[in-house]
């Protein structure tokens, strides 16, 4: 069996290049292809292919994806966002290390706090987030998907890529052994079934657009505000 790109393990590495910040994960590099394919076409079936935008990316990680989004949605002005200083540091430094205008500054969020949305600049056309919701508590879904109804312009959507359960269904063994792991560190984390996510969507206000698999065992959901 495939493994999921997150499984736990020693993943980060710092960059070569003697910036010293800029954080390299090497499933972030795995993931990046499919993730920026099926955002495309995301973002074209809701007619935003070519729409002037700004997004929001929560949980950005070492910045890696960020840098390269900005790259190839030159449309879309970019807010990276996390909750770690070194992170944010990454961030900041795969920002200049990219050369692009349409990166803001990274900004601290905390989705356990209850007004982390008010940092942010409503509305915006994109809410994205990779590899969050089972490394974290379910409140952060919870949070996560409220603050998305709250920052989403009238035709915007919310993107989600990591690894889920389907309806009940593990998708690989690895998915469920990766479960156990996750379980292991922190009893609160671990994979969010779809059909769960879907459910408390709905009562925040939001609607499924659709599940996609994905590499690795992996799944994409995308959500947009009801009616």
């Amino acid at each position: 069996m495939t493994k999921s790109d997150d499984s736990p393990k020693p993943f980060i590495l710092r960059e070569a290049a003697g910036d010293g910040a800029r954080l390299k994960a090497p499933s972030a590099e795995r993931n990046l292809a499919p993730i920026t394919e099926t955002l495309t076409r995301a973002l074209a079936d809701a007619g935003l292919a070519d729409t002037p935008m700004r997004a929001l990316e929560i949980a950005s990680g070492t910045g890696q994806h960020v840098a390269a989004f900005a790259k190839t949605f030159p449309h879309i002005h970019w807010q990276p966002s996390d909750g770690d200083a070194q992170a944010l540091s990454s961030i900041a430094a795969w920002r200049d290390h990219a050369g692009v205008g349409n990166i803001g500054e990274p900004v601290h969020l905390d989705l356990l706090a209850p007004d982390w949305t008010q940092a942010i600049e409503a509305p915006v056309g994109l809410v994205l987030a990779s590899n969050l919701l089972h490394i974290s508590p379910w409140e952060v879904t919870q949070s996560f998907l409220a603050g998305a109804k709250t920052l989403l312009a009238a035709d915007g959507i919310a993107f989600v890529y990591g690894c889920f359960k389907r309806g009940g269904d593990w998708v690989s063994d690895s998915n469920r052994a990766f479960d156990e792991s996750l379980k292991s560190r922190d009893p609160r984390w671990g994979l969010r079934d779809t059909v769960d996510v879907a459910a408390e969507a709905a009562r925040q206000g939001l609607a499924v657009r659709e599940v996609v698999a994905m590499p690795a065992n992996n799944t994409v959901m995308v959500f947009a505000r009801q009616g």
